[in-house]
């Protein structure tokens, strides 16, 4: 998803406006709030992928979501979300993150270094 910069609105609040038509928001949005939020203002939402999962004892969902960082500032904050989100506590109603693994880290080197960071998450509900 791109936002476009000379908006005054911010990634998250287009998210919301988006989610607030939608007859099954579930989860997913407080979860990428909140990884949003973790990974700072400078990070690009690329992408974000949602699949049920379940086994013998528990049901929930399995996130997949990437994220970009231009600049230097911006990988400074990208290294910090690699280093905090696999011990990052979530607190999302009715649901529990089981797992939350880096996938993925590309890194650019030029005029302005690009992070592109890939995560995955499980999601359980509590219950």
């Amino acid at each position: 998803m791109r936002i476009d910069p000379a908006s005054d609105r911010s990634m998250l609040d287009t998210l919301r406006a988006r989610a607030s038509g939608s007859a099954r928001r579930g989860p997913w949005l407080k979860l990428l709030s909140d990884v949003l939020t973790l990974a700072g203002p400078q990070a690009e939402l690329l992408r974000h992928g949602e699949r049920p999962w379940s086994s013998a004892t528990f049901s929930g969902s399995r996130h997949s979501i990437a994220l970009s960082f231009a600049g230097e500032r911006a990988v400074d904050a990208g290294e910090a979300l690699i280093a905090s989100l696999p011990d990052h506590e979530f607190a999302i109603p009715g649901h529990l993150v089981a797992d939350a693994t880096i996938t993925g880290v590309d890194h650019e080197n030029g005029p302005e270094p690009r992070m592109t960071v890939e995560a995955e998450l499980l999601l359980l509900e509590e219950g």
